[in-house]
């Protein structure tokens, strides 16, 4: 597969940009602005339809500070197509904690991105190809890991509803902003109502 703008991207692990950004934008800010715009970008168009140009005007940036930082668009479809990083702040609690944690660490990382850093995997209207490799990096980084810290029995079943559950939660809340009541809702009082099911499923009781 080409690796040109405009061509289907591999299906290999993608190159890791660096975590800060000079020039067109501050530390650290042109980094999440460019990742924000073409996970938007890669969501809402083909993959063959989106450009670095476009994704560089809806970043605020340059085109020539994408390919600096990532490269080539297939390089910078990889990164979106990572799990990774959400799926590190999602676990970070001990599993007695973790269902509030994972509501409340939901919200933040949808405040800091500027939409769910997950419901990529549901909506992304690529070809067959980009839709099985997020699916299948979906599974790998987020489900799967999971289930590997999931004590007692169904630990497969319990954190594909765990995963489903934070995807329900992040499409309700897409779905009723900028005014719905999830919308005007603390996270703290979103994590009181939504968390208690989630850490039974974590529990497995």
């Amino acid at each position: 597969m080409s690796t040109t703008d405009g061509t289907a991207p591999a299906t290999g692990a993608g190159t890791t940009a660096a975590s800060g950004e000079a020039g067109e934008a501050g530390a650290g800010s042109g980094r999440d602005a460019i990742v924000r715009a073409a996970r938007r970008a890669f969501t809402l168009q083909p993959y063959a339809e989106v450009t670095l140009r476009g994704i560089a005007a809806a970043a605020g940036v340059s085109p020539s500070l994408i390919v600096k930082r990532f490269g080539t668009k297939e390089a910078l479809f990889n990164t979106v197509a990572d799990f990774g990083a959400a799926a590190d702040a999602l676990f970070a609690a001990p599993l007695p904690q973790l269902g509030r944690h994972l509501v409340l660490t939901m919200v933040a990382l949808r405040d800091r991105f500027g939409g769910d850093p997950l419901l990529r995997v549901v909506f992304s209207l690529g070809i067959e190809d980009e839709r099985t490799l997020l699916r299948a990096r979906f599974r790998e980084q987020v489900t799967d890991r999971l289930a590997r810290s999931l004590p007692g029995p169904d630990a497969a079943l319990r954190a594909e509803l765990i995963a489903g559950q934070l995807l329900g939660l992040g499409a309700t809340l897409s779905l009723h902003r900028p005014d719905g009541a999830g919308a005007q809702a603390s996270a703290e009082h979103l994590a009181d109502l939504y968390a208690p099911g989630l850490q039974r499923l974590v529990d497995g009781a």
